[in-house]
């Protein structure tokens, strides 16, 4: 089985320098597992590397806009790289905090979504979708979040297609395709929430709310699928005065904090990970050794 390593974690945790500290040492390239940094122009809100410091990158600054991109799309993605960088030998790694997008692509998950019938949702709300998925399907449903309108949408065109979303997923057997190992980033969450609330206070200095009007500017709307990422889509009652730029910024800080919780609920639950605290100078030299013992096959 091909090896690949994986990063995981929420924002401000530090994935990003230990990702190019491990690429470094074990002759790694990186795929981003993160939903917003394949679109260009998305990237001061999304967190997008500045300096890749000579490793190769891989899903960043791909699509526009106006394009879609799913889990399926990542998880056919994902796995042409991973071969290709395979191929070259050098040690494929994933780095991100989108979840679904990762375990997809490690685990035998099948999507047949794009051969079927998509409905129209656009005269409902985010909570009539969420009511009638929990009416069809409240096994899938407690698992989105009723603000995640693509996957609320995804998952009621699967039950109108046929057998509902969480029937399709039981039958898979979820037998992992690669020899991964995952590592997990890790803090005191007092210390992590307060360098969230930092990071997005640095991404306001850098110039966040200009880099979402120039994307207003040149044509995007708060509709198009990246200007509903945290960091962006907070923006829009700004934009029709509805809200104060420190309101707005505010409001990014407790949805990323919020959102950091939910992602260490899902991976603690979906996935087998070795979690790493990023202060603890021993729990990162017990990695090092963890990753070379699994490089050479001893575990």
């Amino acid at each position: 089985m091909k090896k690949v390593l994986v990063i995981v974690g929420p924002t401000a945790v530090g994935k990003t320098d230990l990702s190019l500290h491990l690429a470094k040492q074990f002759n790694g390239e990186i795929i981003s597992g993160d939903s917003i940094q394949i679109y260009k122009g998305f990237d001061i809100g999304s967190g997008k590397i500045k300096d890749m410091q000579g490793i190769k990158h891989y899903a960043i600054d791909c699509l526009d806009v106006h394009d879609n991109y799913s889990v399926y799309d990542f998880q056919k993605l994902s796995r042409k790289y991973i071969d290709e960088i395979s191929q070259r030998n050098h040690l494929p790694m994933i780095v991100g905090g989108t979840g679904l997008y990762i375990k997809a692509s490690l685990y035998d998950y099948e999507f047949s979504l794009d051969k079927q019938e998509k409905g129209d949702y656009s005269a409902f709300s985010n909570q009539e979708l969420y009511d009638k998925l929990m009416e069809i399907d409240s096994v899938s449903a407690q698992k989105i979040h009723i603000n995640n309108r693509i996957r609320l949408e995804r998952a009621l065109d699967i039950a109108a297609n046929g057998e509902v979303k969480s029937a399709k997923e039981a039958k898979q057997q979820h037998h992992l395709l690669y020899d991964a190992l995952i590592i997990g980033c890790t803090m005191d969450r007092t210390i992590l929430y307060e360098r969230i609330n930092q990071r997005v206070l640095m991404m306001a200095k850098e110039g966040l709310k200009e880099e979402v009007t120039n994307l207003l500017a040149n044509g995007a709307t708060f509709d198009n699928q990246p200007m509903k990422g945290i960091g962006y889509r907070q923006w829009q009652d700004y934009f029709v005065n509805k809200k104060s730029e420190e309101e707005v910024i505010g409001e990014i800080q407790k949805c990323s904090r919020n959102f950091a919780k939910r992602q260490y609920t899902w991976f603690n639950n979906q996935l087998n990970v070795h979690w790493v605290n990023m202060l603890d100078d021993k729990a990162i030299n017990d990695m090092y050794i963890l990753i070379k013992e699994w490089l050479d096959g001893r575990i």
